[in-house]
């Protein structure tokens, strides 16, 4: 068991600086790397921060910024107008023919995946998702076996995120996974902004055998520091028109194949 002040100053510490690696809360609580890694699985799965790789950061909490503010993160659960969420239809519709029947599938989160995961209804596919929108789309498709990830709930992002959500990906072994991202830079790297999510987009391009990155126009170079992978990485590019020509060259240029919805 963790004892109450040392997860009084865990949560502190956290609330402060918005993440911590292990070291350095071994080194502030005078204890144990081995003592600090227990406690963070444990406040993991209480749901009271998200572990990470090497350390923990804050559980995510809804933001109070306003629309338009340039320091706002993008919301994925915001679709946009009509012809945003036709065109994400298109991409979802594109990226599901790209799967066979009795394939397992790897769903990221984000809205264009569950548009994905949309297109998919009525195959006999296997569909493996941390999405909460993704799987709210198929939960009631008999032709579809649906396995969802443990972890921790995030509401504002709807995803299963944290060490849970990991352990799980470990015991997979997917044909294709769908990835998104919030920026494909001019050199090639895929960056994300949200660190918790970051190491599970990781493990889902380990465990599949194809990988596809669902990218629209939006995205280049969108936003993000987290680098992911590079489109020298993945074997499909979905976009839609608009996307930077010279960017999404790096992709064919590396064997990859880049479709336009």
């Amino acid at each position: 068991m963790i004892s109450k002040a040392r997860r009084t100053r865990i949560l502190d510490a956290l609330a402060v600086d918005g993440s911590a690696s292990v070291r350095e809360l071994a080194e502030r609580l005078d204890v144990s790397e081995s003592t600090i890694r227990r406690d963070l699985q444990r406040l993991d799965e209480n749901g009271e921060l998200v572990r990470t790789y090497g350390g923990a950061v804050v559980q995510p909490r809804a933001t109070s910024v306003q629309p338009g503010d340039p320091e706002r993160l993008e919301d994925p659960w915001t679709v946009g107008d009509d012809t945003e969420a036709s065109l994400k239809a298109a991409m979802g519709r594109a990226a599901a023919d790209l799967v066979a029947d009795d394939q397992v599938v790897l769903l990221d989160i984000g809205t264009t995946t569950s548009f994905v995961a949309r297109a998919l209804r009525g195959r006999p596919v296997t569909v493996i998702t941390g999405n909460v929108a993704a799987f709210d789309e198929l939960r009631d498709d008999e032709a579809v076996r649906l396995v969802l990830l443990g972890g921790v709930f995030r509401r504002n992002y709807r995803s299963l995120v944290g060490s849970l959500a990991q352990s799980a990906l470990d015991q997979v072994s997917a044909d294709i996974a769908f990835l998104s991202c919030t920026g494909v830079r001019e050199n090639g790297s895929v960056v994300d902004d949200m660190a918790v999510e970051a190491p599970i987009k990781q493990r889902m391009l380990a465990v599949a055998d194809r990988s596809v990155l669902m990218a629209s126009d939006r995205k280049f170079p969108g936003t993000g520091s987290l680098r992911l992978c590079s489109l020298a990485d993945v074997d499909t590019l979905v976009t839609t028109e608009g996307a930077n020509p010279n960017t999404t060259r790096l992709c064919t240029e590396a064997g990859g194949t880049v479709i336009v919805a």
